[in-house]
Formats: C-alpha cells, structure tokens, sequence
C-alpha cells in the first residue's frame, strides 16, 4: 500500500468514526467508503452496535474490572465512556487508555476509590500483552568496568509500575484464583489499609503482575524515569540488593539492555 492510500484509508477510518457519532454528513462520509451506495445502511447498523462493541472492547482490557462492578453497571460505563471518549483510531484494541481517569473523576463512583487504580493496572496489563516479544539483553559486560552513574539500565517494552493506596495486586489475583477463601487476603488487606506498588512485565509469553516493597518499587520507578543506575540505587535505599534484581531479571527475561546512559553535558 503506497503512502497515498495509507493517508485515504485514515481518512476513511476518521470519517467512519464521526460518522457513528452523527459529527459528519452521510453524503460526505459516503463518498469514502468502499460501497459508498450502501453507507447509509451501514452506518445505521454500526451506529446501532456501537454500545456492544465498546463493551466487548472494554470487556478485553479491563476483565476485573467488569468483575467489580458488575454487567449492567460495566456496559453503562462503557457505553458512556464511548460517548465521552470515542476512538481516535481504526483499531477498536488500542482504544480505552482513558478510562482510568475517567473513573477516578466520576462523583458515582467516588465511594470506591479503590476501582480507578484497578483499571491503571489493568491498562498497563493490557499493553503489556500486547507488547514486543523480549530480546536477550544486551551490553551485560558494561556493569563490570563502568560506574553506575554512567549506566542506564532498559527495561524491556511493556515493563510498567502502578502504585496505590490500595491493595490492587492482591484484588487483581483474587479475581484470578479458583480458591474458596481467595478474596480472605483482599478483606484482610483493605482492613490493614494497605497499600501496594504493582510491577507489570513480561517474562516469556506470559504477563506478571508482582507486589513489590518500598525499596524494588524505588529502584525500579526510578529505572523507568530513566535514571542512571546510581540514581536508581539512591531511589531503592539501603534496603535495597542489586544483585538478587539482577538475577531475577535477566531470568525473566526484563531487563533490555544495559547502555551508557545519554546524560546532556552543560553548554
């Protein structure tokens, strides 16, 4: 497909969008699409399943989410959702980035504070499966005869951290566990006030979501800023061991590489 076509078929895609919104005219819209005889037909039974269509896209990305809150309540949001923030965009999977906010400055739902956090998790889980398979990591020798604060260590695509004051890793796995007493720690977590810092990586084919302590959360939030590795140590504290992380990265497969870091000298 050539740059042109590329450019008409966006277009097309903007101008469907629109239209299922009613913010274009079906004469203009018609003259785009590929049976421009039918659009008006088409447009009627896409702008009649749209609602269904933004919940199933929802459904995909937040599933604990639709958990919580129940059917009916998660297709009302979806849908209002679709009419707040339409899609930008063809591809239907890519939409949904906002919701998160969205619920966290919903009056109606301010008595469960809890639930805009849960959806952060569940966005970043979402990218995360959709991201690029690992490469091994690379330039491993430069933590031998460099200083850290010459390094900068890469995390692998789709590596993200979530923090909140509530204890969103241990309701994100409840919803996953068949165990009779599987929401006992959620209780007992919400009763303590707990809050927890959630890691989001790949390892392999799979998609892991790991509570972490003050001082991995440090180190790692300050990782993905792009800190050098000192950096990253001052974030962790004194807590904070350098090695086990390593270990466990590189056998995950979470670490990307290890590179000069890009420091901007002073002019």
């Amino acid at each position: 497909m050539t740059g042109v076509d590329l450019h008409k078929e966006a277009l097309r895609q903007q101008l469907l969008l629109r239209a299922l919104w009613r913010d274009a005219r079906p004469a203009v819209v018609s003259g785009w699409l590929r049976d421009g005889a039918r659009a008006p037909r088409g447009l009627q039974a896409y702008q009649a399943h749209a609602g269904a269509l933004a919940e199933r896209a929802l459904a995909a990305a937040y599933p604990t989410l639709q958990q919580l809150l129940g059917d009916t309540s998660f297709a009302a949001l979806a849908r209002a959702h679709w009419h707040a923030e339409p899609p930008e965009r063809g591809d239907i999977g890519q939409w949904g980035a906002a919701l998160p906010g969205c619920i966290a400055a919903d009056a109606q739902l301010a008595d469960e504070p809890y639930l805009a956090d849960v959806a952060r998790l569940e966005w970043a889980v979402h990218l995360a499966a959709c991201a690029a398979d690992a490469a091994p990591a690379t330039g491993l020798e430069r933590l031998a005869d460099a200083e850290p604060a010459a390094l900068w260590l890469q995390l692998q695509p789709g590596t993200a951290l979530v923090r909140s004051p509530h204890p969103i890793v241990t309701l994100w796995h409840a919803h996953r566990s068949d165990a009779d007493d599987r929401f006992a720690p959620v209780r007992a977590a919400f009763a303590a006030g707990s809050g927890e810092a959630a890691l989001v990586r790949r390892c392999g084919w799979r998609t892991e979501v790991l509570a972490l302590d003050a001082a991995r959360a440090g180190f790692t939030a300050a990782l993905l800023a792009g800190q050098t590795l000192a950096g990253a140590l001052e974030a962790a504290g004194d807590g904070f061991a350098f090695e086990p992380w390593l270990l466990d990265a590189l056998q995950c497969g979470a670490l990307a590489a290890v590179a000069p870091h890009p420091i901007t000298e002073p002019t």
